[in-house]
C-alpha cells in the first residue's frame, strides 16, 4: 500500500509539472470543492472560484464535515479539498492515502499551528501545558470547546485514554463561529477557558493567547506545528491536469491568509470581496499562481484573471 501511495504521488507530481498543462475538456469545467464551514478554507476556496471562474470554469462549493470529506472525495462526489491539515489528519485519513481514494496536488501553506489555547490571564495563573489542565478542572468546568464533529478525535482519544489526566473531561463539539463565540464571552468576562486554536486566523490577533505545550501525541511537535495541503479525488491531476496545475500553484502564507480572513470576520466582507480585495492588494502573487495555466479554452490564463478581475 505504502509503495502505490508514493508511486501515485510521483505520479501526480510529474503531470503538475509537465510545463504548461493541456487545455481541459468540458467534463473539468466544474470544480466541486469542500467547504468545512472554517474561515481559513472559506476564504482559500473564495480564491480559487475567483480564479477558476476568470478560467471559464464553474466552481461550487458543498458544506461537509471532516470524515465525509474524505468519504465524498473517494466516491467522487467532490473534486478538490484545501484543507488537509497535517499532521493531525495522517493517522485517522491515512487509508485514505494509501488506497489511492485522494491524491495530493500541492502545500497550499507552511508555518501553521493547531492545538489547545488558552487566553493570556490562564497562563499567567499556571496552565501552560496540556499536562497543566487536570489540576484546574473546576475552572474550565471540565470543559474543552472544539469544532465540529469529525475534527476533535484527537481530543477525544485524549479523554477516552486519560491521556494527562484527562479522564471525564468532556469534548464540546460545535463550530469554528459556536467555539470562538465562546471564547469570546469567556474573554470578556475572565473566564478560564481551554479551546482549539490554530493559525492562520483572527484569533490571533482578536486576543492575547497561549498555546499549550505537551500536546506532542495529540497535534504533533512545535505546538501543532502543521502544513496545510490540497487534495483531490482518485486522478484528477490526470482528468484536469490545467485545474489541478491552478491548485498546486495556489500557496499562501499565515499572515495572507490571516487578514483575509479578518476581513471575512471583523470587518464582515463575504468571503469572494476578501477574496478579491486580497488579490487586488498583492497582484503579483498572480504571476506564481497562474504559471503555466490556461483558460478552460486554452487561452493564457494569467492574462484573463487579470482581465477578469481588473488589474
Amino acid at each position: 500500500m505504502m509503495k502505490q501511495n508514493m508511486w501515485m504521488t510521483v505520479a501526480v507530481a510529474a503531470v503538475l509539472a509537465a510545463g504548461p498543462a493541456l487545455a481541459d475538456g468540458d467534463a473539468c469545467k466544474p470544480v466541486r470543492m469542500s467547504d468545512l464551514g472554517w474561515t481559513d478554507i472559506a476564504f482559500t476556496n473564495a480564491t480559487a472560484e475567483l480564479l477558476l471562474g476568470a478560467l471559464g470554469y464553474e466552481p461550487s462549493q458543498t458544506l461537509l464535515g471532516l470524515d465525509v470529506t474524505y468519504v465524498s472525495l473517494q466516491n467522487n462526489w467532490i473534486d478538490v479539498f484545501q484543507g488537509n491539515w497535517r499532521p493531525v489528519q495522517d493517522e485517522q485519513f491515512q487509508k485514505f492515502f494509501d488506497d489511492g481514494s485522494v491524491e495530493v496536488l500541492g502545500t497550499n501553506l507552511t508555518g501553521a499551528k493547531f492545538t489547545l489555547a488558552v487566553p493570556d490571564y490562564v497562563a499567567a495563573a499556571g496552565v501552560k501545558s496540556f499536562d497543566d489542565l487536570a489540576a484546574h478542572a473546576d475552572a474550565f468546568g471540565s470543559n474543552i470547546y472544539g469544532i465540529e464533529a469529525g475534527s476533535n478525535k484527537p481530543l477525544l482519544d485524549m479523554v477516552e485514554a486519560n491521556a494527562h489526566g484527562m479522564k471525564g473531561w468532556n469534548i464540546v463539539e460545535s463550530s469554528e463561529a459556536g467555539m470562538l463565540a465562546q471564547v469570546a464571552r469567556s474573554v470578556a468576562d475572565k473566564k478560564w477557558i481551554v479551546f482549539l486554536g490554530w493559525a492562520p486566523h483572527p484569533m490571533n490577533i482578536d486576543y492575547k493567547l497561549t498555546y499549550l505545550s505537551g500536546g506532542d501525541k495529540e497535534y504533533g511537535p512545535d505546538f501543532g506545528g502543521a502544513t496545510v495541503r490540497t487534495i483531490g479525488r482518485e486522478g484528477y491531476a490526470k482528468d484536469c491536469p490545467n485545474a489541478a496545475r491552478l491548485f498546486a500553484n495556489l500557496v499562501y502564507d499565515v499572515d495572507y491568509e490571516s487578514r483575509g480572513m479578518q476581513m471575512i470576520m471583523a470587518d464582515g466582507k463575504s468571503p469572494a470581496e476578501a477574496a478579491k480585495a486580497m488579490i487586488a492588494a498583492e497582484p503579483a502573487r498572480l504571476d506564481k499562481w497562474l504559471d503555466g495555466v490556461t483558460t478552460l479554452a486554452g487561452e493564457p490564463g494569467l492574462a484573463a484573471a487579470r482581465a477578469e478581475l481588473g488589474l
